[in-house]
């Protein structure tokens, strides 16, 4: 039986749902053998996100305590009990439905982290005013790495404040300009920066 990573998704996916969870990312390495690690990025979903935020302005510390000079909306809002409990569950589905065919493999759930990826459209618009890191398929005013504030996101064109950030190597002499407009369908890759 050969590995379905779309199959496993979609179960990651509704057991994630199951416990007010969603899945960022999905990543298998390891081919054969004993050494294949299946790595899951969850976080609460936005419902339990918008009530973390509430919690946040009410400044109730009692039940949640919050990083200092965060924004709450970069917080995934997942604890250690999240990953376990969905981890024992997932875990148990991949098992019992066989979608990790051979015997032996590492299941890793944690938060994406601070510094987490940008994959889908929605991922940009909640980010915008962020600091973030950007990679292209293609040039960009002869530049593929960019790093700025995101500040705007509207018809899959990303906007980026360079004056943000002090620009290093190519993105230097390429920062002509104060602000670069990059196509969604152009970006290789893209995440945010963490700020303190």
């Amino acid at each position: 039986m050969a590995l379905n990573l779309d199959t496993i998704r979609a179960t990651a996916d509704r057991v994630a749902a199951s416990h007010h969870l969603e899945v960022v990312d999905l990543e298998f390495q390891g081919g054969g053998g004993k050494f294949r690690t299946l790595r899951v990025f969850i976080e609460k979903n936005a419902e339990e996100r918008a009530k973390l935020a509430a919690r946040a302005a009410e400044e109730s510390t009692e039940e949640v305590v919050l990083p200092k000079g965060i924004p709450v909306e970069m917080l995934s809002g997942v604890t250690h009990e999240d990953c376990a409990m969905f981890a024992q569950d997932f875990g148990t589905v991949l098992d019992v439905e066989d979608l990790m065919p051979g015997t032996e493999y590492t299941l890793e759930v944690s938060s994406p982290g601070l510094e987490r990826k940008l994959y889908r459209p929605s991922d940009y618009a909640r980010f915008t005013g962020s600091l973030v890191k950007v990679q292209t398929f293609t040039p960009v005013n002869n530049n593929r790495q960019w790093q700025g504030r995101l500040t705007e996101f509207a018809g899959d064109v990303l906007t980026l404040d360079l004056s943000a950030v002090k620009q290093k190597g190519k993105a230097k002499k390429a920062a002509t300009a104060t602000v670069v407009e990059i196509p969604l369908a152009n970006v290789e890759k893209a995440q945010v920066v963490a700020e303190f």
